[in-house]
């Protein structure tokens, strides 16, 4: 039986359509690629004028200026925020960009700067940030964009010394911040005897550091020890995909100023539960309490999840068992789940961390 051939319309028709899912196809497969590139300022580094610089002298130039919650301690905290820029229109980003200070206020001051509320007055600076394309390639360019950021933070933090002269200090920043104060310790504070003697902690959160990056101030062992460094890079427990591509990704700043791939050197990790860089098993019951503040008012504590989430320092970064809540999930936009998390799970253990330390600061130093 002779099948019936098909008409001009129906091949168009099949035509478009496979073109169509071909297309779809395309875009569900190289959607990363598509909006990565989007992101990029193609311009060369060398060549781009970066916006104006801010004046740290004037409030409009701080997220935070001396917040204190009530009843907070006697501590300076010096905060530096993670990547709140998209980029696309530049490699760092202006001060004042509204996406920008939205994501920062609504979720990184409430989840990361929040813990550290009740150990005294928070000073957190707005600066010209690398924008979140330079954490997605290994480019000159970007790293030339995040060591520029670098001078910024550098100054805010001398604007901020002038004003805090005496007393406790600690110092924090989460992923892009972190990687700045890195720095920070290494060429101003560690070299500063003033300054370490002054230092209750230094928190690294979620951000891959050298173990030996910070020398001489060390990774903390005790929960009772002062002067040391609290940091870690957390992925979930099992997924060896993220934990290898975060590794291989590292980059690390060198004696000279420059960002270079972390290597075989190994990677710092201190416990945010145990306080201790010590690789021991942590179970659920020593947890204190995971936190989504997002869009929590200044000052107030979140409610706490606690005694779910064990945790482990294994090969450089915290593994940690996934906690499976509805609040609890990563935003849906691309950009928004490269970015620090909108929540915290380790907001009470931090929390509980600057607080022992001060404690035992005050405890110990006369100022």
């Amino acid at each position: 039986m002779k099948m019936p051939s098909l008409t001009l319309r129906q091949w168009v028709g099949y035509t478009g359509f496979a073109l169509v899912f071909i297309l779809v196809a395309a875009v569900m497969v190289w959607r990363g690629d598509i909006l990565k590139a989007g992101l990029d300022p193609q311009v060369p580094f060398q060549t781009y004028e970066p916006p104006p610089p801010p004046d740290y002298r004037q409030s409009a130039a701080w997220a935070l200026l001396d917040a204190r919650a009530p009843s907070a301690e006697n501590a300076a905290i010096f905060f530096v925020h993670s990547t709140t820029y998209n980029g696309g229109a530049g490699w760092n980003g202006p001060i004042g960009d509204r996406k920008a200070d939205a994501y920062l206020k609504r979720v990184v001051i409430p989840n990361y700067a929040g813990p550290f509320a009740r150990a005294g007055a928070i000073s957190a600076p707005r600066y010209r940030q690398a924008s979140l394309y330079t954490r997605l390639t290994l480019r000159e360019d970007a790293r030339e964009a995040r060591a520029f950021a670098y001078g910024d933070v550098e100054q805010a933090f001398d604007q901020w010394l002038a004003e805090h002269l005496t007393g406790p200090i600690i110092l924090a920043g989460v992923e892009q911040g972190a990687d700045l104060i890195a720095r920070l310790v290494k060429e101003r504070v560690a070299v500063d005897p003033s300054l370490r003697h002054r230092l209750v902690a230094v928190y690294l959160m979620d951000a891959i550091v050298a173990v030996d990056q910070t020398t001489p101030i060390t990774a903390c062992h005790a929960r009772d020890q002062t002067g040391c460094v609290v940091g870690w890079s957390q992925v979930g427990e099992g997924d060896e995909g993220a934990a290898k591509r975060r590794l291989r990704r590292a980059l690390i700043w060198d004696d000279r100023g420059q960002l270079v791939e972390l290597g075989d050197r190994p990677a710092l990790c201190v416990n945010p539960v145990s306080g201790s860089d010590d690789g021991a098993a942590v179970p659920e019951r020593r947890h204190l309490g995971a936190a989504n503040a997002t869009g929590l008012e200044w000052g107030l504590r979140p409610a706490f999840i606690d005694r779910q989430i064990a945790t482990q320092c294994r090969d450089g970064l915290l593994r940690h068992t996934v906690l499976k809540s509805e609040s609890f999930r990563e935003f849906s936009g691309w950009a928004d789940r490269r970015k620090a998390r909108p929540y915290n799970l380790f907001y009470a253990d931090i929390e509980a961390d600057a607080l022992a330390r001060l404690a035992a600061w005050n405890t110990r130093q006369t100022y």
